[in-house]
């Protein structure tokens, strides 16, 4: 599974970091972006939480 965020239209909110912070990081504007790729099978669970939470669907798992 890879992760992806578009960050265009991430809020900075910082769910997807602190569901899942083995995949999702927050840059310098608290814009979040994809650590590692691909998303080991130990973090796919959390991941698809973090995907499930965004408050605006920007993260994509595939």
């Amino acid at each position: 599974m890879n992760a992806d965020v578009n960050k265009d239209g991430c809020i900075a909110c910082g769910l997807c970091s602190q569901i899942c912070p083995e995949v999702f990081d927050k840059d310098e504007n608290e814009i979040a972006y994809v650590k590692h790729n691909p998303v080991s099978p130990e973090a796919e669970e959390s991941a698809s939480e973090a995907r499930e939470s965004c408050p605006v669907s920007v993260i994509d798992l595939s």
